[in-house]
């Protein structure tokens, strides 16, 4: 019965990093190879919040029709196809934005802090004084306020998810005025809803002229007038007592 040779291991030469010679066997070089690759997983999840945020990002910048998808793909590191694999068109893309993004962020900003179940004038005047000034943002102006103005007259979808939005911000306002009323802290002559209503109009007016001016100092001054609005719907000491 003939004796099985046994195949003696290859052997290569290698130049280190270092730039010395060395060698190992060609099975281990394999092997290790194998063991260094990592195998890429997808997080569906992941890459639909990458996609609204670099979205959001580039809409916020130039526009929501200006806005280019090369840059937001550019920006993730997404494929195309991936990107229709979750946004069926680039309306439906900037109707989640708003739903997921801008509404989040509002409701963050705004909404949240009234959970705290502190005196809501006092509540909403630290909001508004908490308005970021940097000179940046004033140019940017507010994302819900700039497709509101774009997108309304041009698309009643994008319209009715704005509406949306600025029905939440007023809705949840009103309630924290409301609840000051009850405890006392705010004047029980006032319409919630009125109020909350012509306090964003005045905010979103303030930003506005701002962004138009390209001036820090418009805002400073806006947020001066703001505050001493919300100071005045405080309930006098006679009507508490």
């Amino acid at each position: 019965m003939p004796v099985r040779s046994k195949r003696k291991p290859k052997h290569i030469w290698l130049l280190t990093t270092a730039g010395v010679l060395t060698y190992i066997l060609v099975g281990m070089l394999v092997r290790e190879r194998r063991k260094g690759r990592k195998k890429r997983t997808r997080d569906p999840e992941r890459t639909r919040k990458l996609l609204l945020q670099a979205a959001f990002r580039e809409i916020h910048k130039s526009g929501f029709h200006n806005a280019d998808l090369d840059t937001i793909l550019a920006a993730t590191g997404v494929t195309k196809g991936a990107l229709y694999h979750h946004f069926d068109s680039k309306k439906a893309l900037g109707y989640a934005i708003v739903e997921e993004v801008i509404a989040v962020s509002l409701r963050d900003k705004w909404l949240r802090p009234f959970g705290s179940g502190a005196d809501p004038i006092d509540t909403l005047i630290g909001i508004v004084q908490a308005t970021s000034l940097r000179l940046e943002v004033v140019r940017a102006g507010c994302p819900l306020n700039n497709l509101a103005q774009e997108m309304s007259q041009r698309d009643e979808r994008f319209r009715r998810h704005l509406a949306n939005v600025f029905h939440d911000w007023q809705e949840g306002t009103a309630t924290a005025l409301r609840r000051g009323q009850s405890e006392g802290t705010v004047r029980r002559d006032l319409d919630a809803r009125e109020t909350a209503s012509f306090l964003i109009a005045m905010y979103e007016g303030y930003v506005m002229l701002a962004k138009n001016a390209r001036d820090v100092n418009v805002w400073k001054v806006g947020i001066r007038n703001i505050v001493g609005w919300l100071r005045s719907l405080r309930a006098s000491k006679k009507h508490t007592d």
